[in-house]
């Protein structure tokens, strides 16, 4: 037999045993989300990704210095610690999540990140999640007055001139245009919906979303980095992906835009089903196929299918084979020490393809924990 042809068989094989399917010539593989070889359940992956988080001391995207707030990554992974923890009913680690916060409330209060800027006003997801489960109104308080930041009047030394625009067409003054910002504005918007009731939150961040939509989504249902650089780059789509899962779940159907993001959701969702990798991954580069296998991106992706097959926007079938190896496929790039390999750092914009190959591929980044801890939520729900 040729080598390069036993090799690939091998392969195959072992693929589908650690997916715990009887995989053969022309049998697809399972659409079960319920059931999972031993090591690899939600709950069991979650528990131990979530318990890193705890004892993990804030992060400054991988510096060797302590942040001078809450970074966006620990918020993400800080909200995504704690759902897992309402739904795997883990009241001492949501215990632990708040034990965590509490200097915030005192010693370490200037970490509290100001909310004049997307990526700080994330943070507020947290302390709303806290309340949700606490019923702690200081937690409510805190999470909602970011909110309203979000969508009061621009202030600050980041205002724009175009930010006053925003404002005065009903949208955040922190418009920017980036794919990334529809998890951070939508993922506050939608939390703080939750914590009140209050349909305004879920409106506003529907019509921004809509906005996005409109501007930046491609014929394909995928988003490049940023209009003048056309790289489908992993990440930037991953949080758009998750953006949309997160609204969707609790937008009411009587929302006149839930049509449109249902759309614009759908035909993404679509597109990624043909650039998944026969391990359950997707690359750096989502439809490049020398780019490397990206831990964040996936796992991004891996949540909005999971969250729309629980809630039946998308094919049972189709999309939960798709769900289980994306979440088969990330949880082998955990190590033991309960980091997710294989992610993408930092990355700005650049209109050069080389320059997304050659990304750093970071260990432990909280870019690539936070998605795990959300697909563990999602799978439990």
């Amino acid at each position: 037999m040729n080598k390069n042809l036993f090799l690939g068989i091998t392969s195959l094989l072992s693929f589908s045993l650690f997916c715990g399917t009887s995989l053969s010539y022309g049998q697809s593989p399972s659409a079960d989300l319920k059931t999972w070889p031993k090591g690899t359940s939600p709950k069991e992956i979650g528990t131990r990704v979530a318990d890193h988080f705890v004892v993990t001391p804030h992060t400054n995207f991988g510096k060797p210095t302590p942040p001078k707030v809450i970074t966006y990554p620990e918020s993400c992974a800080w909200y995504g610690a704690l759902t897992f923890a309402k739904a795997s009913g883990n009241k001492k680690l949501t215990q632990r999540l708040a034990e965590r916060f509490e200097p915030l409330f005192g010693e370490e209060s200037k970490m509290i990140p100001i909310p004049d800027h997307v990526d700080y006003c994330v943070f507020g997801s947290v302390p709303l999640e806290l309340y949700l489960q606490t019923k702690d109104k200081k937690y409510l308080e805190l999470g909602i007055s970011i909110a309203d930041k979000q969508w009061g009047p621009p202030e600050g030394p980041r205002v724009k001139e175009e930010s006053h625009e925003f404002y005065k067409q009903g949208y955040t003054w922190q418009t920017r245009l980036w794919i990334d910002d529809m998890y951070m504005i939508t993922a506050l918007q939608a939390q703080a919906f939750r914590a009140t009731g209050n349909q305004k939150y879920i409106d506003q961040a529907a019509k921004e979303m809509v906005f996005y939509l409109d501007q930046l989504q491609k014929p394909n249902g995928l988003f490049y980095h940023a209009p003048d650089v056309p790289f489908y780059w992993g990440r930037g789509d991953g949080w758009m992906a998750a953006g949309m899962a997160e609204l969707l779940s609790s937008m009411p159907k009587s929302n006149p835009n839930r049509e449109r993001i249902m759309k614009g959701y759908t035909d993404m969702m679509a597109s990624l089903l043909k650039y998944q990798g026969k391990n359950g991954m997707w690359n750096q580069l989502i439809d490049d196929p020398e780019a490397w296998p990206e831990t964040s991106a996936t796992g991004m992706f891996t949540f909005a299918m999971i969250t729309g097959v629980k809630n039946g926007w998308l094919d049972k079938e189709t999309y939960g084979k798709a769900a289980r190896n994306g979440w088969l496929g990330l949880v082998s790039y955990i190590n033991e020490n309960a980091e997710v390999t294989n992610v993408c750092e930092g990355t700005n914009k650049k209109n050069d393809r080389q320059y997304y190959l050659d990304r750093k591929q970071n260990t432990g980044d909280l870019h690539g924990q936070a998605p795990i801890l959300w697909c563990a939520t999602a799978l439990l729900r």
